[in-house]
């Protein structure tokens, strides 16, 4: 029965390789719903498989070649070479290359956006990014002085580099919306085309279309004061900046984007939870990005057949954060309460988002996904003096051998 499993494989593969090797389109070479079918039924028979990088898609109306697959006696199928001969790792590597991110919301080398950036980035996605128009300069400036040179680094030895970088403000639509007090603001002197469809109009015109849309953006004004206390103004500039940003985003970026696709937020457990100090409609701004993220996962996915999901992340010692004024006692919570007694990292939240982007992920829409080392599964705070006999922390857990 082995035998004959082994030759319906080679022949099923035979068949794939030939014609996937005289296909072509304009778009994507190779659906990723395929590809995970694919190895699926090779897992199912029990086999070692492996998704080749180069063998996913075709960019933008360019042709690109189809990674080679072999079958080896003994070893099951594997995918031994890519498309320029070299070998290729076993397993279910995060290839990303031939895809292009437009990251929303990147101003320095501390966020999750950076993280989400870099990640991406290492997995071979080409890297655009947003910036907050009063932000550019200095951005612009760090990136080519070299001051994130040390936050660039890659695994491999190398730097991420960034395309292009794109002036951003995500609370304003289109030009008609700009009041102007904020046309005449010095901060925005010397910057152009920088609303949402003016945005999405220069990435097209410069590369086309993109693979990946990620939202890291969020400013709650009020975000200090509690919510009882927060004006109507404050609460709605929640809203707007940290989410309707997102609709707007994926009303203009859609088009663009290939399908097959996949767009990203990112959203806190304040959503759901009460987590005092975090004040200014922010939370009521996180659970209505959650509320439409099912719902835009559903209009975009029939529209466009791209996944939408977003990210639930920890606290995080970052520029932004620190604007709350207590995120050193947040991490401190999540770090002695969590299951994982860790300190997150921004690369944590990264390395969630480059599988979510990946055809590994080709099946998840509308999703939530917790990135907190697992403090949102916790119903009582450990540390508390009242339950400090509940938890063994695990250094103190003894392990007997079977």
């Amino acid at each position: 029965m082995t035998t004959m499993a082994m030759r319906a494989v080679t022949v099923a593969v035979a068949s794939t390789v030939s014609a996937l090797s005289s296909s072509s389109c304009d778009v994507h070479s190779v659906e990723t719903r395929s590809m995970v079918s694919e190895f699926r039924g090779f897992r199912g028979l029990g086999m070692a498989a492996t998704i080749a990088p180069g063998s996913r898609q075709l960019r933008c109306g360019s042709k690109g070649s189809v990674a080679r697959r072999t079958v080896s006696k003994g070893s099951g199928v594997r995918a031994m070479a890519s498309s320029n001969g070299a070998s290729t790792p076993s397993g279910l590597p995060i290839d990303l290359r031939g895809k292009r991110a437009f990251i929303a919301g990147v101003a320095d080398d501390q966020g999750f956006g950076w993280a989400i950036a870099k990640a991406l980035a290492a997995a071979g996605a080409e890297i655009l990014v947003g910036t907050w128009v009063p932000a550019l300069n200095i951005f612009e400036s760090s990136l080519r002085r070299g001051k994130f040179d040390e936050s660039r680094q890659l695994s491999n030895g190398g730097l991420f580099e960034i395309a292009k970088v794109y002036p951003l403000d995500a609370v304003f639509d289109t030009p008609e919306d700009v009041p102007e007090d904020i046309k005449n603001n010095k901060r925005y002197a010397g910057s152009s085309g920088w609303t949402v469809q003016e945005c999405a109009e220069s990435v097209k015109a410069d590369f086309g279309c993109i693979d990946i849309l990620v939202h890291s953006l969020a400013n709650g004004p009020e975000v200090t004061k509690p919510l009882m206390e927060t004006t109507r103004k404050g609460y709605l500039a929640a809203i707007s900046a940290s989410t309707y940003s997102y609709v707007s985003l994926l009303k203009y970026f859609a088009p663009i984007m290939n399908p097959g696709g996949s767009s990203l937020s990112l959203t806190y457990l304040a959503s759901e939870q009460i987590i005092p100090g975090y004040g200014g409609g922010m939370s009521s701004a996180k659970a209505a990005l959650e509320s439409d993220t099912r719902v835009l996962a559903f209009e975009v996915g029939r529209k466009y057949g791209i996944r939408v999901n977003t990210i639930s992340a920890g606290p995080l010692r970052s520029r932004a954060a620190k604007a709350i004024g207590f995120i050193d006692d947040m991490i401190n919570y999540s770090t002695a309460n969590a299951p994982l007694q860790k300190e997150l990292e921004a690369g944590d939240v990264g390395y969630t988002a480059a599988f979510l982007s990946s055809p590994l992920a080709s099946a998840v829409t509308g999703s939530l996904i917790y990135v907190d080392n697992g403090v949102h599964a916790m119903g009582l705070a450990v540390d508390s003096p009242s339950v400090s006999k509940v938890a063994t922390p695990a250094s103190e857990v003894t392990h007997v051998a079977a």
